[in-house]
């Protein structure tokens, strides 16, 4: 992977959700600015409901802001990108797939698996699961399934995780 600079900025970004059978909403974020360029390490601290995860998801593409642009190096985000990957605090494993096939879903997806069983085989040496390929998500501990679901988003060797 190339290394070249990326920014990922939040402008005067706000988010609210409606609630359900309700006519309240909450206010997740109001107003937020911030900048960060490669190389940084963030961490969003903060109490529960705060906007930690909002803003992760934001950045992620899975859901938009209800004011502002969140955007990396000047391009808005409209979507998910397998250049920024998310690991959720959850494994979020397909059940039905094996860990292997999990491991190499995204690539999947892209059409990109095709030519880089390699690299699926090299993720499985780094987490130690090897001998674990072959077996679903509910054969796994809670620190097996996460590490194949950290694996999962690196794989993509996204700009941002």
């Amino acid at each position: 992977m190339e290394n070249r600079k990326v920014t990922l900025k939040l402008d005067n970004v706000s988010k609210v959700f409606a609630k359900v059978e309700s006519d309240d909403v909450t206010h997740a974020l109001y107003n937020i600015n911030v900048s960060m360029e490669s190389g940084e390490f963030i961490s969003l601290v903060g109490p529960s409901g705060c906007g930690k995860s909002t803003i992760l998801r934001l950045v992620a593409g899975l859901i938009t802001p209800t004011l502002g642009t969140v955007s990396v190096n000047g391009t808005e985000i409209t979507g998910p990108d397998p250049n920024r990957g998310m690991v959720f605090q959850k494994p979020t494993l397909f059940p039905w797939l094996t860990v292997e096939k999990n491991i190499g879903f995204s690539l999947e997806m892209q059409g990109k698996l095709k030519g880089n069983e390699h690299k699926v085989q090299r993720m499985l040496q780094v987490i130690g699961l090897e001998q674990f390929q072959d077996d679903y998500p509910g054969q796994l501990s809670g620190g097996m399934a996460q590490r194949v679901a950290l694996v999962r988003s690196l794989i993509n060797e996204p700009e941002i995780l």
